[in-house]
């Protein structure tokens, strides 16, 4: 943003001066952001409906529009259109605003999103702090949903997507302070600047995928979308929900899958850079051009990616997810916090502290190194007691059942 502030003083205007730009880019840059991410929505139901049916041998949207493009819109007409039901018990005012609130939370996710090298909304320095916390609130929305709607369905399906949310929140937040040490600040444009060198996803192989998985889970996709298990709880917290009403959460869930892949490119991926180009050197509009491209291109290999689940993979059953939060994720995750931290302050420094480690003059290859390999060791740890617990309850269920087949004999 302050790059393209001090490109239009450039011009030195008299009625162009600093508070003025400065309140203009962000009169402008919000409304941008407020429209562009739900109407990503339209190209999002369409990409997904023909990857979904490409990999399930069927041909997807093919009748309105050429190619079957101007089916989003004539879902978005039909859900104007619907009619708006609100159940006579409902708590109304609170019924009224979960839809909204979770479209609200969701888009305020990109303020602290760095698009380009010096164009970010505010660049906070908690900015990943600010993420975790945004997220609270669309939980929050769903929270009010499921209770509002005076239905035990939508409260028991809200209940859930709170349980799974809180399991998956740990590990995830796990995965930022990971990120945080590494890069030594908690701004989301600073941790892009930390891998001009080299991109967590390399130094931080695991970590990326704990973030990733948990993120899923967090947006509610396949196969962690136990919110709309419809065999079990019908349409789970929004099962009360018509019309415009239900198509918001629908907006909320495709944003938020579209901010998860904002911020997978961004903390693991480099966000705008470009391998072995320093766009950020670059003068004019090029560069940033150019690091805008390099960020899409990553942001949409990660909703392919997404996408590609949904159509592939069966659906988590709820005590195998909470099961897989609680006692695999969580623990590793806290085991691989506890190891970076040594690694980085090993090297420091590298992160802020006022004595030097005793590989310091390693840095930065050196640390490079290290964390990949902590990343492995705590892989190969975490699979060892992974292995031996699972031949251990085997083993207790092997002589169970001899014992049972023993004093039948008898």
């Amino acid at each position: 943003m302050q790059s393209l502030i001090d490109w239009v003083l450039s011009f030195q205007n008299p009625w162009l001066t600093e508070p003025i730009v400065r309140l203009l880019s962000h009169l402008v840059f919000a409304p941008i952001v407020a429209v562009a991410a739900p109407a990503a929505l339209i190209i999002l139901t369409w990409l997904e409906r023909k990857i979904i049916g490409r990999i399930q041998n069927r041909l997807g949207p093919n009748r309105a529009g050429p190619f079957g493009l101007f089916q989003a819109f004539a879902d978005m007409v039909k859900m104007f259109t619907k009619e708006d039901i609100t159940p006579a018990n409902a708590d109304r005012i609170i019924y009224n605003m979960a839809p909204g609130l979770g479209v609200i939370s969701s888009i305020m996710t990109f303020a602290v999103i760095p698009f380009v090298p010096g164009f970010l909304g505010a660049d906070l320095n908690v900015g990943l702090l600010y993420i975790v916390a945004i997220g609270g609130l669309g939980t929050l929305a769903i929270l009010m949903a499921g209770w509002s709607s005076n239905n035990k369905y939508s409260l028991l399906g809200a209940f859930r997507v709170v349980a799974m949310m809180l399991t998956y929140e740990i590990p995830m937040v796990m995965t930022l302070i990971v990120v945080t040490m590494a890069a030594g600040s908690m701004s989301m444009a600073a941790v892009v600047e930390a891998q001009s060198g080299m991109w967590n996803v390399v130094t931080l192989p695991l970590a990326f995928v704990i973030f990733f998985m948990a993120g899923v889970a967090e947006v509610g996709r396949s196969p962690f979308d136990l919110i709309e298990a419809e065999s079990e709880i019908i349409a789970g917290f929004h099962t009360e929900y018509s019309g415009i009403k239900f198509g918001m959460f629908m907006i909320a869930e495709y944003v938020h899958m579209f901010a998860l892949s904002f911020f997978a490119a961004v903390l693991f991926f480099g966000g705008w850079q470009v391998p072995f180009v320093d766009v950020s050197s670059w003068s004019g509009p090029i560069g940033s051009i150019l690091g805008l491209i390099s960020l899409l291109i990553k942001v949409f290999s990660f909703v392919f990616v997404m996408m590609w689940l949904r159509g592939t993979l069966p659906r988590f059953r709820i005590d195998h997810l909470q099961n897989f939060g609680w006692k695999f994720l969580v623990p590793v995750s806290l085991f691989l916090v506890i190891v970076v931290a040594v690694v980085i302050r090993m090297f420091a420094p590298g992160s802020d502290v006022s004595v030097a480690g005793p590989l310091s003059g390693l840095v930065p290859f050196g640390e490079w190194v290290a964390l990949l390999v902590a990343n492995v060791l705590v892989v190969v740890v975490s699979l060892f007691v992974v292995s031996r617990v699972a031949r251990s309850s085997q083993d207790k269920g092997l002589r169970a059942v001899a014992a049972i087949e023993g004093v039948s004999a008898k």
